[in-house]
C-alpha cells in the first residue's frame, strides 16, 4: 500500500498546485523543477502555485470506445482547458450531454473517482471538469 500512499501525497493532484517561476512568473501545471519560458534562470525559483480550476475549453474530442479497464460509459468528452492561471490541461468533461460542449464554454475542475485496481481495490481519484 506504499505505492497509494505515495500517489495520494502527490499534492498536485488533488488540489491543482502547479508551480510559479519567480523569475518570470510564468504558471504552469503539473509541477516542474525548472520553468519552461526561461529555463536555467528559474533554478531554484519555483513556488509551489494553487490554481483557481476555472479554466476555458479550446479543444474537445467526443470518444465513443473507451478503454474497457476504465469502466466509462461512452461516449463521454476529453477536452484541453486553457486554466484562467494559462496552463493547459487535459480533462473529461461531466454533467452535461456530449454534444453541447462547445469550444470557448467555461468550465471548473472538479474531484471525481478516474479508475480502481479492482472492484474491491484501490480508487485512485482526479480532476475532472463539469459547466459553470
Amino acid at each position: 500500500m506504499a505505492g497509494v500512499r505515495f500517489w495520494r501525497e502527490i499534492q498536485s493532484r488533488y488540489n491543482l498546485v502547479g508551480v510559479k517561476c519567480g523569475n518570470c512568473g510564468t504558471i504552469d501545471f503539473p509541477p516542474r523543477p525548472l520553468c519552461l519560458k526561461c529555463h536555467r534562470e528559474s533554478v531554484g525559483k519555483m513556488e509551489p502555485y494553487q490554481l483557481s480550476g476555472l479554466g476555458e475549453v479550446v479543444s474537445y474530442t467526443i470518444v465513443h470506445d473507451a478503454p474497457k479497464h476504465l469502466s466509462m460509459q461512452v461516449p463521454y468528452v476529453l477536452a484541453i482547458i486553457k486554466m484562467e492561471e494559462g496552463p493547459s490541461l487535459t480533462g473529461q468533461i461531466l454533467d452535461m450531454d456530449p454534444k453541447d460542449v462547445k469550444i470557448g464554454m467555461k468550465v471548473r475542475a472538479t474531484l471525481r473517482r478516474v479508475s480502481e485496481e479492482s472492484p474491491s481495490g484501490v480508487i485512485y481519484y482526479g480532476y475532472k471538469f463539469v459547466p459553470l
